[in-house]
């Protein structure tokens, strides 16, 4: 297709575009250009290939006690079945707190994710008059940028991050199918793929329902260029997404309504307004890492703009209506560019709009709207004109710096004391970051630090149950039973249940303090007979009060109730029982 400068120009249809002969390039330049971008994705992952569960990995069922007991029909209920099958794959690979293949897995699905946005790149610059080979340099780029931008880290080396790359997968795996179709009409068994890739996205993560926004702004720059013709004709696939719309819908305000407290038009403290001030905000603040990449952190601390004055939200606000606005005004003269503003802003809509969610801003969220801010980049650089080789080196050149940045986060990501001591640094005076911290370093063994950093904790903000209770046991893990006591008392004050009294009663007989012990551990039985260590606690008192029948009994009714409690199946060997 030969570029064409004027301002009516309309964009050639798909089918208007030749088919690339590919003999001139042999198969296996193909095999080692994937395989050394595989490698060069593995390099500067590899430091947190081992790296431990956080965050949400500790509630997802992989982490929960029983979970190899737990059928998969389990393992699938919820609203992302097809994600949780990928977790359920991934545990009967490996043992349950090994983290490696989850990993490994996150990294080969972000290396597929490259290849696709490679081949939507190299379509979308040929409609767009690219020449050939300025197609590919520009296409390898881009697709390079997206494997080793550092914004990437947290959705891969995260193992809850899959939520974003797994999700995404199936999106550009839809607009693939749909780019490479052979006519400018969609057939019905090519609609029918895209429809499938549709559902996957869905099903692994609900906000890939934005998919056919994209879409949309894709036949009308493309097909055949700033026209409606392309959707008309293209009814194949809109009619069926149409039809399920309503569904969509309903499908979503469930989610949000199952969300409770972090996300939904009536989340507590945030009304929708509150939030979309906020987020305009934010936006700019994404596309900042993404141009450089300097100052991540796992868990910023945002400012809410109660309103459009406030934080500097109408900044942010008049400054997204100002670049739309420009945008589509030169559209036709910048179509690569006016394409990616516009299919980003529709991508990040559904986390940074108008449906709140409890974090403002997370690193994560921009994984899926980067194919965006990928077609600006490419717009610049095809008007840039140095030599070719000038070209190639300093794009070479980009992707080393990118891949050393990202390296560098994800020797962070390999250590939680080191990953939270960086947040905590850079989210000062926030209790949750310096909670975590805390939690990380009493994991680690570090339990006076860990005590010293959760009484900071509790200085940020009122001191919760959760954190009484953790600060306890780092008292306990230090040796200091007396200071592990007083911080119970002020956690079961806030919500007396079973667990907190049965750290009480722990606490006492380590002090030698059996009566008192033994009233705690019967409270704690009064409030929930179910819960399995009150019964061990009780096993130890019996077992150095002598009494080992009622030991050895007290140790299995915890089997009894936990069959996979390893501290009561070393209790019964010990005592020679079963």
């Amino acid at each position: 297709m030969k570029s064409n400068k004027s301002k009516k120009v309309r964009r050639a249809a798909p089918a208007a575009v030749a088919v690339e002969a590919r003999a001139g390039i042999p198969w296996w330049i193909y095999a080692v250009g994937a395989a050394a971008a595989l490698f060069a994705a593995f390099q500067v992952y590899w430091p947190a290939i081992h790296g431990p569960f956080l965050l949400d990995d500790t509630h997802l069922q992989y982490a929960l006690p029983g979970a190899e007991r737990a059928t998969l029909g389990r393992w699938l209920r919820g609203p992302r079945p097809l994600l949780m099958f990928s977790y359920w794959v991934n545990f009967q690979q490996g043992r349950a707190q090994d983290t490696l293949v989850y990993h490994m897995t996150n990294v080969f699905i972000h290396f597929f994710n490259s290849a696709f946005i490679l081949l939507a790149i190299r379509k979308v610059t040929g409609w767009a008059g690219v020449d050939k080979q300025n197609s590919w340099i520009l296409s390898l780029f881009a697709s390079g940028l997206f494997l080793l931008h550092p914004l990437q880290t947290e959705s891969v080396a995260y193992v809850a991050g899959r939520s974003e790359t797994l999700s995404v997968f199936w999106v550009l795996a839809a607009l693939d199918v749909f780019l490479y179709r052979a006519t400018d009409a969609i057939s019905f068994p090519r609609a029918g793929v895209v429809l499938a890739f549709f559902a996957a996205a869905v099903l692994t993560k609900e906000h890939t329902l934005v998919l056919p926004a994209l879409l949309l702004v894709t036949d009308y720059f493309w097909n055949p260029g700033f026209s409606l013709a392309g959707i008309r004709r293209n009814w194949k696939l809109y009619v069926p997404i149409a039809a399920g719309a309503a569904l969509g819908i309903r499908y979503v305000l469930g989610i949000l309504r199952a969300a409770g407290g972090t996300a939904g038009f009536h989340m507590a403290g945030l009304e929708w307004y509150q939030y979309f001030f906020t987020e305009c905000r934010v936006l700019w603040a994404y596309l900042r890492l993404f141009l450089m990449p300097i100052g991540q952190n796992l868990d910023p601390s945002v400012p809410i703009s109660s309103n459009v004055m406030e934080h500097g939200a109408i900044f942010g606000l008049a400054g997204l209506l100002a670049v739309s606005i420009l945008t589509w005004i030169y559209r036709r003269r910048f179509p690569l560019a006016a394409y990616g503003w516009f299919i980003f802003l529709a991508l990040i809509a559904p986390t940074s709009s108008f449906a709140p969610i409890r974090d403002p801003m997370g690193e994560r969220r921009v994984y899926l709207p980067f194919i965006g801010l990928l077609f600006i980049v490419v717009e610049f650089l095809r008007r840039w004109k140095p030599g070719r080789n000038a070209l190639i080196g300093t794009l070479a050149l980009v992707l080393v710096a990118e891949a050393g940045l990202t390296y560098q986060r994800n020797l962070l990501w390999a250590n939680a004391v080191d990953l939270w001591r960086d947040t905590a640094s850079k989210s000062r005076g926030v209790v949750r970051p310096q909670f975590n911290l805390a939690y990380a370093e009493y994991q680690a063994g570090s339990c006076t630090q860990a005590a010293e950093d959760f009484e900071l904790a509790s200085k940020y903000a009122p001191a919760t149950f959760d954190l009484y209770l953790d600060w306890a046991l780092a008292y306990d893990c230090a040796g200091n039973s007396q200071k592990a006591l007083e911080t119970l008392q002020k956690a079961v004050a806030l919500r007396p249940n079973a667990h907190v009294y049965s750290q009480i009663g722990m606490e006492y007989g380590k002090m030698g303090k059996y009566p008192e012990a033994l009233d705690a551990l019967a409270m704690a039985e009064e409030l929930n007979p179910r819960f399995a260590m009150t019964y061990f606690y009780l096993g130890n008192i019996h077992s150095i009060q002598g009494d080992q029948t009622r030991a050895i009994e007290d140790y299995r009714r915890v089997l009894a109730l936990d069959p996979g409690n390893e501290p009561a199946q070393a209790a019964l060997a010990r005592l020679g029982a079963r």
